[in-house]
């Protein structure tokens, strides 16, 4: 055995170097958040070769007086937190004064700074760990932080640093979060000398809307919500992206926590089964959101980049933003939502492509009539009430009554005027011309009905006729002992029966026929993991969406002018009606000004 012994600073340095610098945007991501924490309102970002070269970082912030400069890049000094009682209320974005000395270590590093109480500024060097002494420079009030050849003296960390294209890439997007955290700030990105990005500060929500279609892009805030919700010292505000407006990666999802970018399992689930409804298999939700709780709530000091945060409530803020997600996606109605000037906007597909419509022209005197007397035929789902309960409403076309409108208006979606190959409903609105799938909209109205109709207390479940041993993991078992009065409620009764085994005597009679051991590890797993689990109703769901497709009209029906008109008053009507049960478009709106390019008119 070797002899136990201290490290030299310069080895430890260069340790805690290899935790936080993972690239050139490591040392940009330090860099950029020590600012923002000194108050900065302007802050500019040169780089040369990709981060290899040179990274400098200036600011307007309030400076660091001459006599802490030393301290600046000493290991584990700073000025952010001085007590454990600072350490469970973090507020600023770094503080465990670890960064500098850090960046100084493995880089040729200059810090040059000019307090608010200063006449002149000074400027520090480090080379390799070794700190020169303080001299003046020129500098106006702020910082000014440089990193030249950075992993000159790691030439093992060195070779792994990527192509110049890729390492400034990373630079972008790390600018593109952080000019999106802190909307009131200026930020500015050049490389080799030329200008790629500024983002000038934000002083209302419309200019914050306009960096986040900087970064998101321009057709973003068309395709968006906007939340802003509270309730129990959480409050959750920002923009989700509509279902219709998906992405194949998750390149677009912004979430932070208290001004901090984070990657955490449990926002990240509470996302997903908010958007399990009304997304498309395979794609992605983008989404700006930002997350504020008192700083004594959440735990950042628990990766040493600051990626990862710990929620001493995590059940609170999972069902928190599930539930705020869930219900502002449910609003989304066919021609909820009002649509910006046609010529300003692309195409758009889901609830902003309509209008509001108070103050449409009159509509041809054939469109004229507020209600129909429909005497359409039930469409075959009486038979899933056998299962449901008798107060499971049928979908019925003729059902929806037409809106009570004022002379002259007319309702979001219009009125219809043929069907096109028995598939597309054709309606025109006080926009221009709205296309329907018809199969598509239907089966979200029937959905939509059917979940409507099962409540707990409807559901019928199934004894097993012979009950099912499990073996769970120990957590598993106590969950399944803990929640055991709410899974009852859904129809699944589970009994723990050892330290790590569970009965299963009774499932829900909607499930029958479904691997009963599966589900139930699974619908634990969810409770232990998150201390709840909505696992049983999404099978449910399944199975009742399957019901709505087959339960629903079919293209190639041939459909009256009323039953078309019925349909787009029960799309009007219907929650997430904008996508079917799929996540796929129901409804297309056209624009008189999207119409007249297609044929040039150029009115």
């Amino acid at each position: 055995m070797t002899v136990i012994r201290l490290l030299p600073p310069e080895l430890i340095n260069q340790i805690a170097a290899g935790e936080v610098i993972e690239r050139p945007s490591s040392v940009v991501k330090e860099l950029v958040e020590n600012s923002l924490d000194a108050g900065a309102t302007r802050i500019e970002v040169d780089i040369e070769a990709g981060g290899a070269r040179l990274i400098r970082v200036r600011d307007d912030g309030g400076g660091i007086h001459v006599d802490e400069l030393p301290l600046a890049v000493a290991s584990h000094a700073t000025s952010k937190i001085g007590s454990f009682d600072d350490l469970e209320h973090v507020a600023s974005m770094g503080f465990r004064g670890e960064a500098l000395a850090s960046v100084s270590s493995v880089s040729r590093f200059a810090l040059t700074s000019r307090a608010r109480d200063q006449d002149a500024a000074f400027r520090i060097e480090v080379d390799g760990g070794k700190l020169q002494a303080a001299r003046p420079a020129q500098h106006p009030q702020g910082t000014s932080a440089e990193v030249r050849d950075l992993f000159y003296n790691v030439p093992a960390r060195r070779k792994f640093m990527r192509a110049e294209r890729t390492e400034f890439a990373h630079i972008d997007d790390l600018l593109k979060s952080l000019a999106l955290a802190r909307s009131s700030v200026e930020f500015r990105l050049s490389h080799n000398g030329k200008p790629v990005r500024i983002w000038k500060a934000a002083r209302n929500e419309q200019a914050e809307l306009q960096r986040v279609a900087e970064v998101l892009g321009e057709e973003f805030p068309a395709q968006s919500l906007r939340i802003d919700h509270a309730m129990a010292g959480l409050h959750l505000s920002g923009w989700v992206g509509l279902p219709t407006a998906s992405r194949a990666q998750a390149d677009s999802q912004y979430f932070y926590v208290n001004g901090r970018l984070v990657r955490d399992r449990i926002v990240a689930h509470a996302v997903r089964q908010a958007y399990a409804d009304v997304l498309f298999h395979g794609r992605h939700a983008a989404f700006v959101l930002y997350l504020e709780l008192d700083p004594a709530g959440v735990d950042v000091n628990v990766h040493p980049a600051k990626h990862e945060v710990r929620f001493r409530e995590q059940r609170l803020v999972h069902d928190f933003l599930f539930r705020t997600l869930h219900e502002a996606l449910a609003q989304t109605r066919a021609g909820a939502n009002t649509l910006p000037s046609a010529e300003s906007v692309p195409m758009v597909v889901g609830p902003h492509a309509a209008p509001m419509y108070s103050n449409a022209t009159a509509w041809p005197g054939q469109f004229s009539q507020n209600r129909l007397n429909l005497g359409v035929r039930d469409e075959p789902l009486a038979g899933y009430a056998a299962l449901l309960g008798e107060s499971v409403p049928a979908s019925n076309l003729s059902s929806a009554p037409m809106p009570a409108t004022e002379e002259g208006e007319a309702p979001p979606l219009g009125f219809a005027i043929a069907q096109l190959k028995n598939i597309f409903v054709l309606a025109e609105n006080a926009h221009g011309m709205v296309l329907v799938d018809m199969h598509a909209a239907h089966e979200r109205i029937t959905y939509e009905k059917l979940k409507s109709g099962r409540v707990a207390s409807n559901l019928r479940s199934q004894m097993l006729l012979v009950p099912l041993g499990i073996a769970v993991s120990a957590k598993e078992a106590a969950a399944a002992e803990e929640h055991a009065e709410a899974l009852a409620e859904w129809g699944l009764e589970l009994s723990r029966s050892g330290p790590a085994t569970i009965v299963v005597r009774r499932i829900p009679a909607l499930l029958e026929g479904a691997d009963v051991g599966q589900l139930s590890r699974d619908v634990l797993s969810e409770l232990a993991q998150h201390g709840s689990s909505r696992r049983l109703q999404e099978l449910e769901n399944e199975l009742l969406s399957t019901m709505a497709c087959h339960g629903s009209v079919r293209a190639g029906r041939r459909l009256t002018i009323p039953e078309m008109n019925a349909l787009l008053r029960e799309m009007e009507a219907t929650e997430r009606s904008g996508q079917c049960n799929h996540g796929r478009p129901t409804w297309v709106q056209l624009s008189l000004g999207e119409l007249d390019k297609l044929f040039m008119r150029g009115r």
